[in-house]
């Protein structure tokens, strides 16, 4: 594809081979895409785009594949995403406070892999200053999720209010709020997955915001018992989804040239990521029985790994690895094959 052979090796050339540079140049890019009169966007769109509706969390989706979190965190580019035929976007993650995440470099392609290791640590603006954005220049046309994390600053026993304090500045332009306790970039979140922490957190957000669909989004490297235990605090807390998965912390399927790159630490995601994420949200399908709809996210790198997370139980799929690594085509090509093959998913979660 010209992305792959042309584009993407120009991008890094042009920044010294910094993926971070390249991120913030495509956004940047897409920013004034997002700003170019309505027309143009809509005749891309009907390139790149499918219409394939599906409900899932009282929320009516256009299409089935969306943008995960951590592309475009603080929301600079959402009139572009739909353009390139993604049906939902969701922004973040962001936390209370802003905050300039982890020292650089924290972003790393593995391009042999079809993977990338990243450790930003949630560089955002910070809730405030997405909320006053999405004020001024509104919403995309397509359902808007948004992402909250735990301020790095916020000591762990006051995640609860940290977390609230951004619901409460967002939760008017949300379609669903993505609560976000997975990261393995900021110290200790991922505690906040255990049964006591993860119900204080939801009892304060569903009575901050009652009407508001809340997600989790859960780790990969959990074991079976640990994600049951979450599982049931989700279903006795009214949460109405869980995403599956965020990035993991192991390191299997690199290939043998990404060996070096391979030592940073962080997450991964990506093609190495695929078999894991599919078998979580397999998991949380078959736990639940299907009472808990999901939205399946890691390794889906083309058409047959979006089918098979569908098949595997997920209403939706989102993209970030892809997309970051071999442009919309492949957001393009993934929804032409699920609108041939829509009759095999039901329409409604």
């Amino acid at each position: 594809m010209l992305f792959d052979s042309l584009i993407r090796p120009a991008l890094y050339r042009l920044h010294g081979g910094d993926a971070e540079r390249v991120h913030e140049r495509t956004v940047r890019a897409l920013g004034m895409l997002s700003a170019t009169p309505a027309p143009a966007r809509a005749a891309l769109r009907r390139h790149y785009a499918a219409d394939t509706p599906v409900t899932a969390f009282g929320i009516r989706f256009p299409g089935r594949v969306g943008l995960a979190a951590g592309m475009d965190k603080d929301g600079r580019a959402l009139r572009a995403w739909p353009a390139l035929g993604l049906s939902f976007v969701e922004v973040g993650t962001v936390t209370g406070h802003g905050q300039p995440g982890n020292p650089r470099p924290r972003l790393f392609a593995l391009p042999d892999s079809d993977a990338v290791i990243n450790r930003m640590g949630f560089n955002n603006a910070g809730a405030p200053a997405l909320a006053a954005r999405l004020a001024r220049d509104g919403t995309p046309d397509v359902p808007l999720g948004i992402s909250i994390g735990k301020s790095k600053l916020t000591p762990i026993d006051e995640a609860v209010a940290d977390y609230e304090a951004s619901l409460r500045a967002l939760r008017p332009y949300a379609d669903y709020v993505a609560i976000n306790v997975s990261s393995p970039n900021t110290p200790g979140l991922r505690a906040l997955q255990d049964r006591h922490s993860l119900a204080e957190i939801l009892t304060a957000l569903r009575e901050a915001a009652p009407t508001t669909p809340l997600l989790v989004k859960v780790a990969p490297d959990l074991t079976d018992d640990a994600l049951g235990e979450l599982l049931q605090v989700c279903t006795d807390h009214g949460v109405a989804g869980v995403i599956a998965t965020n990035t993991t912390l192991g390191r299997d399927g690199l290939a043998a040239g990404d060996a070096a790159t391979a030592a940073e630490t962080g997450g991964l995601s990506g093609r190495p990521l695929t078999h894991r994420a599919r078998e979580v949200v397999r998991f949380v399908h078959t736990r639940t029985g299907g009472t808990l709809p999901v939205i399946g996210v890691g390794g889906i790198c083309g058409p047959s790994d979006a089918e098979a997370m569908l098949d595997a139980g997920a209403a939706l799929v989102q993209l970030y690895t892809a997309v970051a690594l071999h442009g919309p085509s492949v957001v393009r090509t993934i929804n032409r094959t699920l609108a041939a093959e829509q009759a095999r998913w039901p329409a409604d979660y």
